[in-house]
Formats: C-alpha cells, sequence, structure tokens
C-alpha cells in the first residue's frame, strides 16, 4: 500500500482541475529526508484480531515472501495484534511500524482513519479505541434480526463463527456468512444487496469524532492517514471538509494506492494529497 503524505506548506489550495505538480514542485517535509530509493511498504492490512482471515505472524511471513520490506498491522479500531505482529516482522526481517484503522463518522459516512507509527502502550489511544469498539455488539444482533425480516436466519450466530474477537464483530463477517451459506455469491453481491443503507441488514453506528481518532493517534506520536478515500460516497463539498477538517486536527497523509482504487483514482487521490 503507498501512501502520499500532504503538502502541508503555506501555499494556498491548488484547483483539483489544474495540472498535477511535478515531483520536483513539491517541497518535501524539512524533518523527513527526500527518499531517493523505492520502499516495498504494506501499511495497511487487518488480521484475525479484527476482521481478516490470518494471524499476525501467518500476515508477516506473507509479506516477507512478498518483498514487503516495511510493514504494518493496521485491524480495525484495536492495537492488542502489535506487539506480536512486530516481533513476528523483524523475526522475519522488516521494519515495522504500528498501526490501526479507527472508524470515524463524518457527514453520517463511515470514514476510516489509519494511525501508523504510534506507542501502543499508550493509554489514551488504547481507550479512545475500546470506546469505539462499543456498541458492536449490539449493532450486530440488530442486523441479524433484520436479516430475519427477510428470511435470513442464523446470521448472528453465523458471523460469529468467524470473529475471534467477539467485541469486533462487523458487517465483513456477516458478508462471509452470507456468501457460506450462499445467500449470495461473493461479498461485492453482499454488499450490493445487504448490509448497506436502504438493504436489509443495515444499521447505523455513531463512530468516534474525526478530531478524537486524529488525537489520539498524534498524542500517542503516530501519523494519520485518510484511508481509501473513494470508497465513501461524499459529495465534492464533503469530501472538500473532510480533507480541510482532517488536516487542520493534524492528519498529514492520505492512502493513494489501494486495492479499491482506480488507476484514475491513484492519480486523482495523489493530487488532492498534494493540494492540502
Amino acid at each position: 500500500i503507498v501512501f502520499t503524505s500532504f503538502h502541508l506548506g503555506k501555499d494556498p489550495p491548488r484547483s483539483r482541475r489544474q495540472p498535477s505538480l511535478c515531483p520536483d514542485q513539491i517541497h518535501p517535509s524539512p524533518t523527513i529526508a527526500p527518499v531517493s530509493t523505492t520502499l516495498n511498504a504494506d501499511l495497511h492490512c487487518h488480521s484475525v484480531v479484527s476482521d481478516g482471515t490470518l494471524t499476525p505472524e501467518a500476515l508477516a511471513q506473507r509479506a516477507q515472501r512478498s518483498g514487503v520490506q516495511l510493514w504494518a498491522l493496521t485491524d480495525h479500531d484495536e492495537i492488542s495484534g502489535q506487539h506480536r505482529a512486530s516481533a513476528a516482522a523483524h523475526a522475519h526481517g522488516m521494519d515495522y511500524l504500528t498501526g490501526t484503522e479507527i472508524s470515524v463518522t463524518f457527514a453520517g459516512t463511515t470514514v476510516h482513519i489509519v494511525g501508523l507509527g504510534f506507542d501502543a502502550d499508550n493509554a489514551a489511544l488504547t481507550a479512545g479505541l475500546a470506546a469505539t469498539r462499543g456498541g458492536r455488539d449490539s449493532r450486530a444482533q440488530a442486523m441479524a434480526q433484520d436479516l430475519t425480516r427477510v428470511g435470513i436466519h442464523g446470521a448472528y450466530e453465523g458471523a460469529l463463527q468467524y470473529v475471534s474477537n467477539p467485541a469486533l464483530i462487523s458487517r465483513t463477517h456477516f458478508a462471509r456468512f452470507l456468501v457460506e451459506t450462499k445467500v449470495c455469491k461473493d461479498t461485492s453481491e453482499v454488499f450490493r444487496k445487504y448490509l448497506v443503507e436502504g438493504k436489509p441488514g443495515f444499521v447505523p453506528h455513531r463512530w468516534a469524532a474525526l478530531g478524537d481518532a486524529v488525537r489520539w493517534i498524534t498524542q500517542a506520536g503516530g501519523m494519520a492517514v485518510i484511508a481509501h478515500p473513494a470508497r465513501y460516497r461524499l459529495t465534492a463539498n464533503e469530501e472538500f471538509a473532510l480533507f480541510s477538517e482532517f488536516k487542520q486536527h493534524g492528519g498529514q497523509g492520505v492512502e493513494v494506492v489501494t486495492g479499491s482504487h482506480s488507476v484514475a483514482e491513484y492519480a486523482e487521490y495523489a493530487d488532492m494529497a498534494r493540494e492540502f
């Protein structure tokens, strides 16, 4: 996963319709020397600690076999796997950054903020994540109850089969259940027909505030990054507000190259990162 840092200079925002800046026009951070070599980094992945399918150790092994040099485990709203992931990364000869992905509610939409390079034992961050996780179980039971309305029974128990940490039960686990029971052929079909706004199984949840999430990360010594921005159903004004407020709170990066972005979106969000 490649992240493009925000340009944090004093220049006014550039119109998104203007041509992209050339690399030699971008002013590097005064505290970070320009990097002249390519670094193979994977800074966004999940383990069984949240909604992934592999242990931190297995993920580290897969990353090393794929040529990753710098790795971060970014489980949803959870950092209990960080020490395991760090040990596994170093055992495989990789550098490691602590990571997490915090669920945030912004403009009525769930947005994810990745934190990197923080103190995994920071008390305020740990408490903030625990508060964010609260309410997932009751929400999951409400989702299952709504699915019974359309004839899908046992969804809560079924989703729990894919959860190693019940406090982190999520839509992803319900999606796996719906695929395994052949209600849908794949998770793409699940999120077209179920679990999204206006469809059976959708239950809204109020996550952390944007400013709180960024502060938890930065006050623990880390960097905050907007994850996969193209996935959010925001208007142009809402997206501009997200980036503006994120930067005002101390956010410093945006995820640009990711499996959920198209090639055109790589360029679009690299431009936005430079703009802000």
